[in-house]
């Protein structure tokens, strides 16, 4: 008959130390779980599959255009004309931004600062500003 190699130590009971407390099993758990080896990997993948829209460069025909309803846009202030403005909105983190659009009421255009500021106190950057529509347009066009 075949003599089990650890048969001498088999049955014996388990070794208590008398120097440290036996451990909680949720300690014990704990060493075997799972962890991050890599710490923001996960969030820099995100962050590298996010897509940005490229600034584009408006042509001469629709910088004039733009300019032609800035100044209506200025000469009608009055009226608290509601527009609808398409921004380009840079990106904090990568290159590139998102096209937005804002609509409202126009309070006031400060041509020194370069800003367009809304009824509801939002500012609009005039170098943003890739397009403007509203009902005040139709009667020059």
């Amino acid at each position: 008959m075949d003599k089990h190699p650890y048969a001498d130590i088999l049955h014996m009971e388990r070794p208590v130390s008398k120097k440290h407390p036996p451990m909680s099993m949720e300690d014990r758990a704990a060493q075997f779980s799972p962890f991050a080896a890599l710490t923001g990997y996960d969030a820099a993948v995100r962050e590298a599959a996010r897509l940005t829209d490229a600034r584009v460069d408006l042509d001469e025909e629709a910088l004039l255009q733009l300019d032609r309803r800035m100044q209506t846009l200025a000469e009608r202030l009055a009226g608290g004309p509601d527009v609808t403005f398409t921004v380009f909105v840079p990106d904090g983190r990568k290159d590139g931004g998102a096209y937005v659009t804002v609509s409202g009421r126009v309070k006031k255009i400060d041509a020194c600062a370069r800003v367009i500021v809304m009824e509801d106190g939002k500012k609009i950057a005039m170098d943003d500003v890739t397009g403007i529509a509203g009902e005040i347009f139709a009667e020059r066009e």
